[in-house]
């Protein structure tokens, strides 16, 4: 487990989905290699990236590598019945192509043991809309980088709402050009800077 953490947060990719394969042979089970190696390993990339010590190509390398394991674990823990936290559905608003954030969120949420339901870049409200009747998720991620798109959040958040679809779930805005004022202004209710915020304000609403 600690040779499998230590590939995670040295963005080992090959190396990570050889050692889940290993362990997995070794018998042990999906869900401990789960939780017991690869959610931890990125909470502390997390902690790093925090800290100033780890920067974005670091992080990113190191969520790709987590996501190698969590491919190869995913038919096990199917068998194992093993269910996910809960759901989240995430997108880049409309008129924006930019995905490096989003991409971020969902890797640490889904290392965080969540599934994530990545709508893409350039989604329009309806879709937003349609993915949340349909998944029910417990929150909803926004993310615009350019200060021209970012208009578009209050929009989205316009058409949830106007569609019934506001109760229940919890919407979380990011992106380069946002404040905590604007994201209060638009109606939302989580915002942060950094993009493994979001993990815990999401772990926080199940616990």
């Amino acid at each position: 487990m600690d040779k499998l953490k230590t590939f995670v947060r040295t963005g080992d990719a090959p190396a990570v989905a050889k050692r889940v394969t290993e362990l997995l042979e070794d018998g042990q089970e999906a869900e401990a290699i789960l939780k017991e190696a690869l959610i931890p390993a990125m909470d502390e990339v997390g902690d790093l990236f925090q800290k100033g010590e780890y920067f974005l190509p670091e992080m990113l390398i190191a969520a790709r590598a987590m996501k190698q394991g969590i491919a190869v674990l995913r038919p096990k823990l199917v068998a194992e019945g093993v269910e996910p936290v809960a759901k989240v559905v995430i997108g880049t608003v409309k008129g924006d192509l930019h995905d490096i954030g989003k991409n971020l969120v969902g890797m640490a949420l889904e290392g965080a043991g969540f599934e994530v339901i990545d709508l893409g870049v350039d989604v329009p409200g309806d879709k937003f809309v349609a993915a949340i009747k349909e998944h029910e998720p417990v929150a909803l991620g926004i993310s615009a980088l350019l200060t021209t798109t970012m208009t578009a959040m209050k929009d989205i958040i316009a058409v949830i709402v106007e569609a019934g679809a506001r109760d229940g779930v919890k919407i979380m805005v990011g992106g380069a050009p946002l404040t905590q004022a604007y994201a209060d202004e638009i109606g939302a209710d989580y915002y942060s800077e950094t993009p493994t915020a979001g993990k815990e304000f999401v772990k926080g609403l199940i616990e």
